[in-house]
């Protein structure tokens, strides 16, 4: 199969490394606008089935293009655009998988396209970076398993294993898509019904191993398309995971009015936005460079099965390789972006339209994939008598 990645960003780069291994993977496209940049990382990381092909990505024509030249289109743009891409993938009849963006309904979108999908024969699989992404996979198979789903917690982060103060965090994707997730609200379901409630609110702490004691907090976009695929849930809830003291930091920056996107201020008589200057300055101050960083992920599913209350409960955790160019991060999105695009290119997802990942990626074959790649999902599960919900 050959395959096309939009956009050699952090994650693209990751995303063509992982299929440029793989024995399945004829052909890779990586597409930029920067083609220079694209041919000196392929150089560098001697990537043999990998050519560089020039993209604006803000011309529609030459988008179609593009990604007419693969079986499979891996979307590692920024999200904005999403549904451009999907279109025009559906358009030139190609296989399409993004990273996910729930930020304006953009995922929603997406998936409203499923009837010119169909049309075109064509599998169109959004949301499938870490959260949401491997956190939909891993709850769709641990419902899959239960009669009746009754609660869905989750708890996910990418952390540094060294943390350095005020902060405690390193970069390790979009700091504006950070941001987005802290600044809009998150939807959960409590007691059966679907709320909003205020990011860096809810915090709690959760013990991993190696790590200690962390906290978690509510943040938006994680539950992504959860939410309508199990809405009879008691309770569903996504958190993000981050050393102690995190929230009450960026909550602080929030109040400040630093995250606001029409707050503006005059500096030597120009006008300049408070939300980009802040964001630079970060990006500077949080930078990963060759620091290990690392990520964590447990989901507990529970529900009944065969007359007994039944417990899934699915933990990760991946620490960067110190002699590696290749961030935690970057391993768990690109791993699960690629194994999910490459089901599709070799006919284990066969199904055409426009599909929430929980509902179509078979999570067993995927927990295999990412094993091999490293990433190691351990499954626990319990029964006990049924209780009263």
């Amino acid at each position: 199969m050959k395959v096309v990645v939009l956009g050699a960003g952090l994650m693209g780069r990751e995303v063509a490394r992982d299929l440029n291994a793989s024995e399945k993977v004829e052909k890779v496209y990586l597409a930029d606008l920067d083609l220079a940049v694209v041919n000196e990382f392929i150089q560098s990381a001697n990537l043999q089935k990998t050519e560089a092909v020039q993209l604006n990505a803000e011309n529609e024509e030459e988008l179609r293009e593009v990604i007419a030249k693969g079986d499979v289109c891996v979307n590692a743009l920024f999200y904005a655009f999403n549904e451009r891409v999907a279109k025009a993938a559906i358009d030139v009849g190609v296989h399409s998988v993004d990273l996910g963006g729930h930020i304006g309904d953009i995922t929603e979108n997406v998936l409203k396209l499923d009837e010119q999908a169909k049309a075109k024969n064509v599998t169109i699989i959004p949301d499938l970076g870490l959260a949401p992404g491997m956190i939909n996979i891993l709850v769709g198979y641990g419902a899959s398993k239960l009669d009746i789903v009754k609660s869905i917690q989750l708890f996910v982060g990418g952390i540094p294993v060294k943390p350095e103060p005020p902060l405690n965090y390193t970069r390790v994707f979009s700091l504006e898509g950070v941001i987005d997730h802290y600044t809009e609200p998150s939807k959960i379901i409590r007691d059966g019904k679907l709320v909003e409630v205020e990011s860096l609110t809810g915090i709690e702490p959760i013990y991993f191993n190696e790590f200690g004691t962390l906290e978690a907090f509510y943040t938006s976009g994680g539950t992504s398309t959860l939410y309508k695929t199990f809405p009879n849930v008691k309770t569903l809830e996504y958190k993000t995971v981050r050393y102690k003291g995190h929230a009450e930091k960026f909550q602080l920056l929030k109040e400040l009015g630093f995250f606001d996107r029409d707050n503006f201020v005059e500096v030597n008589g120009v006008q300049v936005k408070v939300r980009d200057v802040v964001r630079e300055a970060l990006k500077k101050k949080l930078y990963l460079g060759k620091k290990q960083d690392a990520v964590v992920l447990r989901a507990i599913i529970v529900g009944e099965k065969s007359g007994e209350q039944v417990t899934y409960e699915y933990e990760m955790i991946l620490k960067r390789d110190e002699d590696s160019d290749v961030t935690a991060m970057g391993t768990v999105t690109a791993g699960t972006i690629a194994s999910v695009a490459i089901m599709i290119g070799e006919g284990t997802i066969s199904k055409r339209g426009v599909f929430p990942p929980e509902t179509i990626v078979p999570g067993k074959e995927y927990i295999e994939k990412m094993n091999k790649r490293g990433v190691v999902i351990k499954e626990i599960s319990h029964r006990s008598s049924i209780v009263k919900w």
